[in-house]
């Protein structure tokens, strides 16, 4: 796989260039649910700077007054390209892509192309939240096929859930997460392949969510599910949203395989008209241009992984942590620690830190929490002192 190396660069670690004080003056979600004296390291948004050519290109939008509707194929052909330079994979055919308002939005419209009212879609337990939440919107059923204890797809629980979804003969979806949240599993081509062929087996379409393949560290390789063997039929939804943290420049790509194209030009017209314009502007540049940049995260991101690992070696060793290959989102079994079923809720109101409860993520959830690793090193550190100390001080109080 051709990928720029990490330390080459010659950008600075973005985690570690803003202070707390001006990280305060934002009014997003992450910034404004909880007081100032909590440590917010929640919800996917991360404490950086924007990559330089997003802002000068956004800039140059606001200067121009280019706030308008979305047209053309820039985004798609920006993406193709990263997708041949980042992951050797040519089979993103730009004539097979639609735009849509953000990736959920996008499960949400390829979801309705291949499934109807009442029908199942598989999920890997335990698993990004909105994945539940939008499926039963959509009056869709959730049926889960927990991961195994490696936090990796089991083939033989994905088959069982397959032929028991599809046992009346009707229509079924599985939704991936690709790589995978809240764990940043990442997975192999093989692993993929025998995912295909498992969905062709059943008549079973798969919807992958990919939103976090460009967050790959190290060696490890990411590949798209509609580069293997069989994954003809399937769709994916990418954006640069979590890469470079532009969730509130809301845009995405759905990417059919060949086998899918008919189903995603039956998707109305009007659903590319959702993404926001300026949004696009943006996400083409952090993908043509914001590589550089890209590259001094994920050695920050590789760099906070190991040193989480040992904060939580020094003070929490009863907390369970496999580093992710991917993703900037970090999976704590914390059940030994006597926290209950949502260790989160504790660490909140003992310790001042805001971590995602594991309770939403589905079977597997329970006694879990999410922490969100896209921050300095500094706040990182105090963020797990304030953890240890939150259980001992729940200790103290009974809970």
């Amino acid at each position: 796989m051709t990928r720029i190396p990490h330390e080459t660069s010659g950008e600075p670690n973005p985690l570690n260039t803003l202070g707390l004080d001006r990280l305060r003056r934002r009014t997003s979600m992450k910034w404004r649910t909880h007081p100032e004296d909590v440590l917010p390291l929640w919800v996917a948004e991360m404490d950086v700077p924007l990559a330089e050519p997003i802002v000068r290109t956004v800039t140059e939008a606001m200067e121009l007054g280019d706030t308008g509707y979305p047209a053309g194929s820039a985004y798609a052909e920006a993406l193709a390209a990263f997708a041949g330079k980042r992951w050797d994979w040519d089979g993103l055919a730009v004539e097979r892509t639609a735009l849509v308002p953000d990736v959920m939005l996008g499960v949400v419209e390829m979801l309705r192309l291949v499934t109807g009212y009442g029908d199942p879609v598989v999920v890997n337990s335990p698993v990004y939240p909105p994945f539940y939440d939008f499926v039963r919107h959509m009056d869709r059923r959730v049926v889960e096929a927990p991961l195994g204890p490696d936090a990796r797809i089991d083939p033989d629980v994905l088959e069982d859930t397959f032929r028991r979804v599809t046992a009346d003969g009707g229509r079924a979806a599985f939704l991936l997460c690709s790589p995978h949240n809240p764990t940043g599993t990442v997975h192999t081509a093989e692993e993929l392949t025998a995912v295909a062929a498992l969905a062709e087996r059943y008549g079973v379409r798969v919807v992958a969510d990919e939103i976090h393949a460009p967050l790959v560290v190290g060696d490890t390789r990411f590949v798209p599910l509609l580069s293997v063997p069989g994954g003809e039929r399937g769709l994916s939804l990418m954006s640069a949203s979590k890469a470079w943290n532009l969730a509130g420049l809301k845009a995405a790509v759905a990417v059919a395989g060949p086998g899918a194209a008919e189903d995603l030009a039956r998707m109305p017209e009007e659903v590319g008209h959702g993404p926001s314009h300026v949004g696009i502007l943006a996400h083409t540049a952090a993908l043509r241009d914001g590589t550089s940049w890209l590259d001094a995260l994920l050695a920050g991101l590789d760099a906070n992984r190991r040193l989480l690992a040992e904060l939580l070696a020094d003070r929490l060793p009863a907390v369970r942590y496999r580093p992710g290959d991917a993703t900037y989102l970090a999976w704590l079994d914390c059940r030994a620690l006597g926290l209950g079923d949502d260790p989160a809720r504790a660490f909140l109101h003992h310790g001042r830190v805001a971590l995602t409860s594991g309770l939403p993520f589905g079977t597997g959830g329970a006694g879990h929490a999410r922490l969100n690793l896209a921050t300095s090193t500094e706040v990182l550190t105090e963020a797990v002192r304030r953890m240890a100390a939150a259980v001992q001080r729940a200790g103290a109080v009974g809970g």
